[in-house]
């Protein structure tokens, strides 16, 4: 007889009451897009990078693209990335005309590895985009040293490390820029849309003018632009994620520490001296060719997981024109994580439910 299990989703994405009556209090308001809540909602979110100035636009890679052109960065230049992450990473270095150079990442953290991003910097090169990636912090010191040593720009990909902090200094303080999502799926969000931080007024302004199609005030365009703004629901509802997001984190946190303590059979996820993980993803690694058979096995027992990323980037279609960088590190990972819930809204059941059944499916077999 088959047994039959509760599902676990690999996530939850909160849309409370709170969440509604924020929309509904915009939609009748009238200012719905541009307005206000955008404006609030960036004054907030100010708080979680160091008071650094904050733009909002319409998601996560309009983020990336946007600090991109107004980092001066297009055709001729290049833009060292890891190729372990989302394809939006290296997309938005395309759309913006440069062109992404892969790097390997550390073993540990999957995040950018400063050796490897040395060894693929060029007279071409204009900046670095390192991934907090799974809300672990990049090896900034690091990344920064190099960068400086080098003259170049860094950009941080911080879409899946809000409230992330190495040496006590969170994520997207670091570099000229840094981006974040609110995709649903995130540790806090928007319905839609993404953030840039920076502390550079120029930079700022620019980037305001690019969101906007290239005006402050109507009609007076003063660059090219495009449409790449917030609305007023999709910040309203930010908003309210972001009072919660503190007790979200640490909600991750500890679930995080109670897989830590019962998975056994694979190799549980890192953090790293000094940084404080937020847990976007709660990621194992499952050598030996194992770690699909292990996913569908929680599969059966009604357990959600997912591989980020299976596809390194520069294996992807539109990328395999570079002549395939040899990237050991990222292939491993690749063949080898398993990410599984860890959302906040998990309960001690669950927890030790997964627990278990990782630790009977990932003994060696």
């Amino acid at each position: 007889m088959t047994r039959s299990f509760p599902p676990i989703p690999a996530a939850r994405p909160v849309i409370g009451e709170p969440e509604i009556a924020a929309a509904v209090r915009v939609l009748r308001s009238g200012r719905v897009v541009q307005g206000p809540e955008v404006a609030a909602f960036e004054e907030e979110f100010s708080a979680l990078v160091a008071g650094r100035s904050c733009v909002a636009v319409n998601s996560g890679t309009s983020a990336l693209h946007l600090s991109l052109l107004a980092l001066g960065i297009g055709p001729g230049d290049e833009v060292v990335v890891p190729s372990f992450s989302f394809a939006a990473t290296a997309n938005a270095v395309r759309l913006a005309g440069a062109e992404p150079v892969f790097a390997d990442i550390t073993p540990d953290t999957y995040c950018l590895d400063p050796l490897a991003a040395s060894a693929v910097i060029g007279p071409r090169t204009a900046a670095l985009m390192p991934v907090h990636l799974y809300g672990h912090p990049a090896p900034m010191d690091g990344l920064m040293e190099l960068a400086a040593r080098h003259g170049l720009a860094v950009l941080e990909d911080a879409c899946q490390a809000h409230g992330a902090t190495l040496h006590g200094r969170p994520v997207g303080s670091f570099g000229a820029a840094g981006c974040f999502s609110f995709y649903p799926t995130k540790n806090m969000h928007a319905l839609e849309g993404g953030m840039i931080t920076t502390d550079d007024p120029r930079l700022a302004r620019t980037l305001r003018l690019l969101r906007n199609q290239g005006m402050e005030q109507r009609y007076a365009n003063e660059i090219v632009g495009a449409n790449m703004r917030m609305t007023d629901v999709a910040a309203a509802v930010g908003r309210e994620q972001l009072r919660q997001l503190p007790a979200w984190t640490e909600q991750r946190r500890a679930n995080a520490k109670v897989l830590d303590s019962r998975i056994a059979g694979v190799s549980v996820p890192h953090e790293t001296d000094g940084a404080r993980h937020v847990y976007h993803q709660y990621t194992v690694r499952i050598p030996g060719g194992r770690r699909d058979a292990v996913q569908r096995d929680l599969a059966r027992q009604g357990i959600d997981s997912a591989v980020y990323y299976p596809v390194p980037i520069h294996r992807l279609r539109p990328y395999q024109d570079q002549g395939g960088p040899v990237l050991p590190e990222t292939d491993r990972a690749a063949a080898e994580v398993l990410s599984l819930p860890v959302h906040p809204s998990l309960e001690q059941a669950e927890l030790e439910r997964i627990a278990g059944a990782v630790s009977d499916a990932g003994g060696e077999r």
